[in-house]
């Protein structure tokens, strides 16, 4: 890897190696994948706008990569990725406002003295 860049670049030798060292594994990942993406209930683009969004709230950037490139193979749209990029981001912040009610939880009741 080089010292410039963050990520390995995705390469057929790494592809390679994750596939000699657990096969099985790796085939099984591969069906699950192929069973997950196909069409379904839900359109093949429709699948890869929501893989888009959550790649970007796991913060995987092969993902975001791979699902970007898969959903405008699929017909999506630069407009619908980066809606769904919003929505990933909308739903990312909605998480940290949520769970703000544990540390208010944990903060115990609010005295009246703090509020002036």
């Amino acid at each position: 890897m080089k010292s410039d860049q963050l990520y390995p670049k995705a390469t057929k030798e790494i592809y390679d190696m994750r596939t000699a060292l657990a096969p099985e594994t790796m085939e099984a990942f591969q069906n699950f994948s192929k069973a997950v993406f196909k069409e379904g209930a839900l359109p093949e683009k429709t699948k890869e706008l929501i893989a888009v969004a959550v790649a970007h709230v796991t913060q995987c950037p092969y993902c975001i990569r791979s699902h970007t490139k898969l959903a405008m193979r699929k017909g999506a749209s630069k407009e619908e990725i980066m809606e769904a990029i919003w929505v990933a981001s909308e739903m990312r912040a909605g998480a940290a406002y949520a769970h703000a009610a544990l540390a208010i939880d944990e903060m115990g009741p609010l005295d009246p003295k703090e509020t002036k």
